[in-house]
């Protein structure tokens, strides 16, 4: 997967998006998620969840938003950990 990142936050927080729309299931990548971290909100918009000690933010689209991090390299190597376990879980 090709991705993009965005510093957010006064650079306290990372946005990476893929540069394909990929259509999350939000309601899939919750149950998917469950035993990782505590999900603390979904909607159609967003799932938000408490996952190695960050808050990380799921969109619909394929971005992935991870609150506190700076580190380029590692928000690409959870970006790619997360959306493969949906990629995998749902075939």
């Amino acid at each position: 997967m090709r991705f993009s990142i965005t510093r957010l936050c006064g650079g306290m927080a990372l946005m990476v998006s893929s540069k394909d729309n990929l259509d999350i299931d939000l309601a899939h990548a919750s149950k998917v998620f469950s035993g990782e971290g505590e999900i603390t909100q979904i909607d159609d918009a967003m799932m938000v969840m408490k996952w190695n000690k960050m808050e990380v933010t799921i969109y619909p689209q394929g971005k992935v938003m991870f609150h506190p991090l700076t580190d380029k390299e590692t928000a690409l190597k959870y970006t790619s950990e997360l959306l493969n376990k949906l990629i995998l879980k749902s075939d």
